[in-house]
């Protein structure tokens, strides 16, 4: 509570006002010590040389918080896909914290506008820049608040309201490409059934998707797109097939007994 005060104090002043809230729009908390955070936007092009010769930039920060948000992010994904396999975590943490993904994050969420660089530093150029800030903001965080604050940033600023991780972990792998790798395998023919489409007031589609096996009704699952109801079928039915290691004998068997009354002459 105390300290809490005293971070509004400081508002007070004009002149460490502005820097302050700037900051405060980016992480969605007041900053404690805010020159960890005005480090973690200094480029190497404008190092500042400390009393005893050392360059400070946001290297050392973007190393720290490198390892912070993998973590952070390991944490988020291990306790949300509780049974998923450790392939599908790497995987998918992969695709959050890839270059690319870091460098559109820190440009949503305006952190480029609080970079510091030379007049020299193109961000077209150097389109990792953005990025690597990000990563050292992760390392101011955890060295101002700690981890549980950092965990919070994560969530809240970047997952929450600029990444859909389910859409994310669906994407990052093919569910409908194994399953059809894995009927072709077997030599099961297989299909989606599109069951029903619907429109709601808010004009927003629901696309109920059927797989079916050897002619047998599988799963069902939905999604407002067909491509993402033919992903979330084929994720649904790869559960099945795995939880059960007798899946495909009992498909043959059940194929086999609706041959045989099909073909049974009626007395």
């Amino acid at each position: 509570m105390i300290k809490y005060l005293i971070r509004r104090l400081r508002l007070f002043s004009k002149s460490r006002k502005e820097p302050y809230l700037l900051f405060h729009k980016v992480l969605g908390f007041f900053p404690d010590n805010i020159e960890y955070y005005q480090l973690a936007v200094r480029h190497r092009s404008v190092s500042v040389r400390t009393a005893d010769g050392n360059m400070l930039s946001n290297e050392r920060l973007e190393f720290l918080g490198d390892a912070v948000l993998n973590s952070v992010v390991t944490d988020i994904l291990y306790r949300r896909y509780e049974n998923e396999r450790e392939g599908f975590l790497t995987n998918t943490r992969s695709k959050i914290v890839k270059r690319d993904s870091l460098n559109q994050l820190a440009v949503e969420i305006g952190l480029d506008k609080l970079m510091l660089t030379s007049k020299h530093v193109s961000f077209t150029s150097n389109n990792n820049i953005c990025g690597n800030a990000l990563e050292a903001l992760m390392g101011a965080i955890y060295l101002d608040y700690g981890y549980k604050k950092c965990k919070w940033f994560v969530e809240h600023q970047l997952l929450k309201n600029h990444m859909d991780i389910d859409k994310i972990a669906c994407d990052e792998v093919n569910f409908k490409s194994k399953i059809i790798e894995w009927s072709q395998k077997h030599r099961l023919p297989l299909e989606f059934v599109l069951v029903k489409e619907e429109l709601d007031a808010g004009n927003k589609h629901t696309f109920l998707m059927r797989l079916t096996i050897s002619g047998m009704n599988i799963c069902e699952a939905t999604g407002s797109s067909k491509k993402e109801s033919h992903q979330n079928v084929s994720y649904k039915a790869l559960q099945i097939i795995e939880a059960n290691p007798h899946f495909i004998q009992e498909i043959i068997q059940l194929n086999e007994n609706t041959v045989v009354q099909e073909n049974t002459p009626v007395i």
